[in-house]
């Protein structure tokens, strides 16, 4: 987050003009519609003592938003995967920009007000004929309609968190010996020699029933926890406030109804609402429906059985879930899967018998020096032989005999020698930008930790839930 943050700090004054022309006539409508006239409690985070509020994030999330080109933003606003995480993105930004706000304030960094006054005189936006225009200022800041205060807040916390991140933005030199170690290790080869002893080139017979039953006891297959599940949904086009008042007021009777003890398809049939039977499903194999998102899975699973949800704001309109039964995780019955179990026995067979097979060159190799169907390869990290064998023979030291475990064989592996790599003055210098790089990123993840630890971030459930929910 940091990083995201110091990367977007570069005085991005058209940006935030652009934002706030946008916002004043849209994000403020949106606020004073989803909380009511008075807005009431508007605070969506609070990052230690700071509040971050829906004003707030809708004034970034149009920024962000106008960012994007036309097709972008049609695509964010067809996928709600894509809303979600641009959403989080703009949580994101501004909760680590309130933390580096704490953090230079609790420093005692301070913003004169003759330093705003020079930033403000520099910005494009307010010149004229290449002077700062007083006429171009005021008309600017009228149409957002924020005031000259509210226009210099924004620009201190700018300079503030550019104080506090200021320094991560410097290249962390990383020593001549670890680039070389790192380009030895990355570049270097080895030269092996190994054996393999596949699965199939051994044979079975048919499993007993016996031999099945056992099988399956150190081999359970596990039917997870399913659910039965059914909704009333009551149509809206949730981003028109006509509608979505209309449908609230259906919503709240069918609510009632079902409280009162009506089941929820006669309340549903008695507003003109959908209801809909889910069925019985798990987490990971859920019906073809709009309404699953994983957010809404994860209400799902999170309910206790015979439970109606509260009312739930989706794109489709608003919800009411009833989980009707739990069924809870357990082993099938052996009979349900009695054939699908032969297959997995056998090659369970063909695995111990590889395995004896493998056993006995690698004793023949430690004893002899003899090693049967041997090959002899030069391999790198990612080349020469196949992984599993290539993972080990990097993992394991010179000399070094072993059986190496595969998907679908046993390797007998001798690793033989170290081969040194050629030096390349490119490749150094491309290794060494990537090792600054790498430890200036755990640089600022320490430092986002610490932040986080110092200024924690605390969630109004209750307007997130309101402003978020689907």
């Amino acid at each position: 987050m940091l990083e995201y943050l110091r990367n977007a700090a570069d005085k991005p004054v058209a940006k935030i003009l652009i934002a706030l022309l946008a916002f004043s006539f849209v994000g403020w409508g949106v606020a004073e519609w989803i909380f009511g006239g008075s807005a009431g409690d508007t605070t969506l985070v609070r990052v230690g003592g700071t509040e971050i509020t829906i004003q707030q994030f809708s004034l970034e999330k149009t920024s962000q938003l106008a960012d994007m080109s036309r097709e972008e933003q049609r695509v964010v606003y067809a996928d709600s995967a894509l809303t979600d995480a641009l959403n989080q993105s703009v949580l994101s930004k501004l909760t680590t920009q309130a933390m580096a706000e704490n953090r230079g304030r609790d420093l005692g960094f301070v913003v004169s007000d003759s330093e705003i006054a020079r930033e403000i005189r520099e910005f494009p936006e307010f010149q004229e004929n290449g002077q700062f225009s007083t006429y171009l200022f005021d008309t600017i800041l009228m149409n957002t309609g924020y005031s000259e205060a509210a226009f210099a807040a924004v620009l201190r916390n700018q300079i503030i968190r550019e104080y506090v991140l200021g320094a991560l933005s410097v290249p962390m030199p990383v020593a001549d010996f670890a680039v070389t170690a790192t380009y030895d290790a990355r570049y270097g080869e080895r030269k092996i020699d190994y054996s393999t002893v596949k699965f199939s080139e051994f044979t079975t017979d048919n499993p007993s029933d016996s031999e099945l039953r056992a099988f399956y006891e150190q081999n359970p297959h596990v039917i997870p926890e399913q659910r039965t599940v059914s909704y009333v949904l009551i149509p809206a086009e949730m981003d028109k406030p006509d509608s979505y008042d209309a449908a609230y007021d259906v919503a709240i009777m069918v609510e009632d109804d079902i409280i009162a003890g009506n089941p929820m398809d006669v309340a549903a049939k008695s507003h003109d609402a959908k209801y809909v039977s889910l069925g019985t499903f798990d987490a990971e194999n859920r019906p073809v429906d709009k309404l699953l998102t994983d957010r809404m899975i994860a209400r799902i699973f999170d309910m206790d059985e015979g439970m109606e949800s509260e009312l739930i704001e989706t794109d489709m309109g608003f919800v009411i879930v009833r989980v009707d039964a739990v069924i809870p995780s357990h082993n099938a019955e052996f009979e349900s899967v009695k054939q699908n179990l032969v297959s997995d026995w056998r090659r369970n067979e063909q695995r111990k018998q590889a395995y004896v097979r493998a056993n006995e060159i690698l004793v023949d190799l430690n004893q002899n020096g003899n090693m049967t169907n041997k090959k002899t390869a030069t391999v790198s990290r990612t080349s020469g032989a196949p992984l599993d064998v290539l993972t080990a023979a990097f993992n394991n030291e010179i000399g070094t005999n072993s059986i190496v475990a595969g998907t679908d064989a046993f390797y007998v592996m001798h690793i033989d020698q170290e081969i040194a790599p050629t030096h390349n003055d490119k490749k150094m210098s491309e290794l060494r930008k990537e090792l600054e790089t790498m430890s200036n990123r755990e640089i600022i993840d320490d430092y986002n930790e610490f932040l986080i630890r110092e200024y924690p971030v605390e969630i109004n459930e209750k307007v997130y839930n309101r402003f978020f929910a689907k």
